[in-house]
């Protein structure tokens, strides 16, 4: 997959998993069919993480990649920020 055609999705680290691997939470926003209120919806997405420079609460982009294990389909690309405290496990 090209590097231009990756889908991309920013979320929040919410746990660390296995050996490079972290538990993504990425919330989007829809609009209530009926009330036309914002509504959030959340999915987590288990992601590769080569370096393990990722922390439990910082923000970060995930790209779409080559189905690594069972689950992991998506890889991080870029740390926006990271979390003020650091959460050790």
């Amino acid at each position: 997959m090209n590097q231009k055609n990756r889908v991309q999705k920013s979320g929040v680290v919410i746990s660390r998993s296995g050996l490079h691997t972290v538990v993504v939470r990425v919330d989007t926003y829809v609009a209530h069919p009926l009330y036309k209120k914002r509504v959030r919806k959340t999915k987590r997405f288990v992601v590769h993480d080569e370096k393990d420079t990722t922390n439990v609460g910082d923000t970060i982009v995930i790209a779409e990649t080559r189905p690594i294990s069972k689950t992991k389909h998506w890889e991080v690309t870029n740390i926006i920020k990271t979390a003020a405290v650091k959460v050790t496990s």
